[in-house]
């Protein structure tokens, strides 16, 4: 799929459903020419129309990016939604609705001043009324976002003209232009009157970037068709088909019939089956590059015995990582000993993941009270077995992890069930309540190093980040300074401390930072090979795809 690199989110998801190729009452690629074999070497120039066909592995579940705070919502509203800004290809922040910006001398006022003649997809103009707006839903106490923190330290926000937005901050805020980096601007005239949480728009949004949102049908697809009145100008390809397909296997299929042109691929895949598989790669293009996000075992720290850090250190002791990364992504990751893409300046260099080290691990469990009394291979404490219940969504990768989690768990008498869930009833029905002891999940992070959302105390209201309802007062006082320091250097330091406490506290078990495995067929062009530091993904405008490749026009039946 289409990501954008800016936006933070939750990483998305698999299940194990093979869904067929969309059938004659929707919209489909022919089948009846028969296959030929082309030569992809060939060069051709830039020509626009065609449809890209990816696939999803997860179902967004609306497409107002700040409600959702999934990838899945955010890779779709991306190609729908402007912001003011973006990060170009080299991560340095340009223009997007905005053309250019000030920063006041005391760094507390930033002006934006709009592109001129904007216009939504429904032909209205689009003014720093828009924006204004857009601030005051995604900082109103009524909207259930887990982005208003960012937005709320704003004291002032202003419109001097339709093509003028103005904010002030009572305080300089380091990561202020990363934030509007990251805000979809959304239309005053179809929201104003509506609930943001529960509005019909979500389904059916009208945006002002490269794409607008044809159709969607539930389980199926989306898909997306070019918007002639997008800010940006013109994309390339004509049509975006995004399909629904939870399981990779399926995905591969469909990839390997030539049904879909794109997928991220799992680990077995990139290294096992497509070597394995020299037709495939006649056709289809590899890259291979490190993401911003990473993997963990988290804690629900208002259960027992999550609350007493020796049992989360002892369990952090128990897992080895590197059996994770070599077992379940054959190697395609990283250990991670910080919440921080490693390399970065963010990463302190000085932090080691937790060592593999099950005697350790077991007499940090005696200390926290926790012996096997009964001789059955589980610890006990005033009678009651540990035990509990690690939970994950249907990504195939993640039940291998939870598994092998599982494994080590029981060496130092640990029962752990695993319980896989779909991910919308996953969300619902128990990270945002909170009925969890454990999960398995991924996090897909800004590139500014403010991670205030995920980890400060005050975000643990249901719909916000810190649903583990992670507490430490230390912690606040970093997050919050880190916010405010300009020094590049000296805001460092802050996060490198920050790193250090949680490392130490262990509200989260860090297991790896995976490779973004991405299978695109070549019909596609205009991909930068090498990648450039944002990634393959940062001028999917630009890509096209030559007629003398294009795939039979889907159609409407």
């Amino acid at each position: 799929m289409l990501m954008q690199p800016n936006f933070r989110k939750i990483i998305q998801i698999s299940a194990c459903v093979l869904i067929p190729l969309i059938s004659v009452s929707c919209d489909r690629a022919s089948t009846n020419k028969p296959k030929v074999s082309l030569d992809y070497s060939v060069n051709y120039p830039a020509s626009n129309g065609g449809t890209l066909i990816d696939a999803m592995t997860g179902e967004p579940s609306g497409l107002i990016a700040m409600i959702a705070g999934e990838s899945a919502a955010s890779a779709i509203a991306g190609n729908i939604f402007n912001s003011l800004l973006k990060y170009d290809k080299n991560l340095e922040l340009t223009g997007e609705l905005a053309q250019s910006w000030e920063v006041s001398s005391d760094q507390r006022t930033v002006t934006f001043h709009l592109k001129p003649n904007l216009k939504w997809a429904d032909n209205e103009a689009l003014t720093s009324d828009d924006v204004l707006f857009t601030w005051q839903k995604v900082t109103d106490e009524k909207t259930r976002t887990p982005y208003g923190s960012d937005f709320k330290l704003v004291t002032k926000a202003e419109t001097p003209d339709i093509n003028t937005f103005r904010v002030t901050y009572a305080k300089p805020y380091a990561p202020a232009l990363d934030t509007w980096a990251g805000l979809h601007i959304l239309p005053k005239h179809l929201l104003k009157n509506q609930d943001i949480n529960n509005t019909p728009f979500a389904r059916n949004p009208v945006g002002s970037h490269y794409y607008k949102l044809d159709s969607w049908k539930n389980g199926q697809y989306l898909k997306l068709t070019r918007n002639d009145n997008a800010t940006q100008g013109q994309a390339k390809i004509s049509n975006l088909l995004s399909r629904i397909i939870p399981d990779k296997a399926a995905q591969f299929l469909e990839l390997s019939a030539d049904n879909i042109d794109s997928m991220a691929l799992n680990p077995i895949q990139y290294a096992r089956i497509f070597p394995a598989r020299p037709e495939l790669n006649k056709n289809i293009a590899l890259y291979k590059e490190l993401g911003n996000s990473y993997t963990y075992l988290g804690f629900n720290l208002k259960r027992k015995p999550f609350n007493d850090v020796r049992v989360r250190q002892a369990i952090n002791y128990a897992i080895n990582k590197q059996e994770i990364i070599d077992g379940v992504l054959l190697g395609l990751g990283e250990p991670v000993a910080s919440p921080y893409k490693p390399g970065t300046r963010w990463s302190n260099p000085a932090l080691k993941p937790y060592p593999y080290d099950p005697a350790k691990a077991k007499a940090l469990l005696k200390a926290a009270g926790y012996e096997d009394h009964d001789g059955d291979g589980i610890v006990d404490k005033d009678g009651k077995p540990l035990s509990f219940e690690i939970l994950t969504n249907q990504n195939k990768e993640r039940e291998m992890t939870a598994v092998l989690i599982q494994r080590r768990l029981k060496d130092i008498g640990i029962e752990a069930n695993i319980r896989v869930l779909e991910w919308a009833s996953f969300l619902g029905r128990f990270i945002k309540p909170k009925e969890f002891d454990a999960v398995v999940l991924g996090w897909s992070l800004s590139l500014d190093p403010d991670q205030y959302n995920i980890w400060h105390s005050s975000q643990q209201s249901p719909g916000q980040f810190n649903f583990i309802s992670y507490s430490n007062p230390h912690v606040d006082q970093l997050l919050e300074a880190g916010r405010l320091e300009l020094d590049p250097d000296k805001r460092m330091k802050i996060y490198h401390e920050f790193s250090a406490i949680l490392l130490e506290d262990s509200p989260v078990v860090y297991l790896s930072a995976g490779y973004g495995l991405s299978a695109i067929h070549k019909r596609v062009r205009g991909i930068s090979n090498p990648a450039p530091p944002a990634g393959i993904a940062h001028n999917t405008y630009e890509w096209y795809i030559p007629q003398t490749y294009a795939r039979s026009e889907i159609s409407e039946q």
